[in-house]
């Protein structure tokens, strides 16, 4: 699944640290998300579209 969050998180100016802290994970997840090598739970991608105000797919793109 690739995904937009550096794109966004830069867009609302936040730092790994601060969405990390928003999200309660660690900046490790975050950055785990951003470089594709873990995906998020459902839960987890939904708190995410919500701090962006925009929908899940706009974020997470799903390889075919």
């Amino acid at each position: 699944m690739k995904n937009r969050l550096p794109e966004y998180r830069k867009k609302y100016n936040l730092s790994q640290d601060k969405l990390a802290e928003m999200l309660e994970v660690t900046r490790q997840t975050i950055i785990s998300i951003e470089k594709g090598k873990y995906n998020p739970s459902l839960p987890l991608a939904i708190k995410i579209a919500r701090i962006f105000h925009t929908a899940v797919e706009e974020i997470f793109i799903l390889d075919e």
